[in-house]
């Protein structure tokens, strides 16, 4: 196996990870010291002008982007996505997190029985779900956003139809579910 540089390493755990990690994760991750961090940093960036990503670094932190000129692409891009259906998927999700939230990725994925990564990112460009970081874990937890409760014409989701009794089914389906993965 080949040995990648450390700048490539940077990359390649700053792409993983999705979010701004702390310098000293960083250090810590590809196993140098965090003081030899700063030379490959700068040749991380170096590598990376004139392509669709870039490296974010404050003082403290480091966060791989899209590059300021794809911008105009990825809005339209983005435009695009917002002139399609959500779809059923989308619904799915949507119905999750209306009932369940906060609710982790996880757990989505988990009540759908698929992976939901694409279809929250969907959600949350539209701007029907926000994203938190959960305090007590990695990840996040998705919650609806006023837009949503303005979109489906309510104040509350307890004004939805039938509220009680769905939420009351959900528990039900996920106790069973619970019970069943236990050995």
């Amino acid at each position: 196996m080949r040995v990648m540089s450390p700048d490539i390493l940077i990359e390649a755990f700053l792409f993983y990870k999705g979010t701004a990690q702390s310098k000293k994760a960083v250090a810590l991750a590809i196993g140098i010291d965090v003081a030899e961090l700063t030379s490959h940093i700068k040749k991380l960036q170096s590598r990376l002008e004139g392509s669709a990503t870039t490296l974010i670094e404050t003082e403290r932190d480091l966060q791989l982007v899209t590059a300021p000129a794809v911008a105009s692409f990825l809005e339209a891009v983005r435009r695009d996505e917002l002139r399609t259906d959500i779809g059923k998927a989308g619904a799915e999700t949507l119905a999750i997190v209306l009932y369940r939230e906060p609710v982790s990725r996880a757990e989505i994925d988990r009540i759908r029985g698929v992976n939901s990564a694409v279809t929250l990112r969907n959600l949350l460009t539209r701007g029907l779900v926000s994203r938190s970081a959960r305090p007590s874990a990695q990840g996040y937890s998705y919650s609806i956003t006023p837009q949503l409760l303005a979109h489906l014409g309510i104040e509350r989701k307890q004004d939805l139809p039938k509220y009680g009794t769905i939420m009351d089914r959900l528990d039900a389906f996920i106790a069973s579910a619970e019970t069943e993965s236990v050995p």
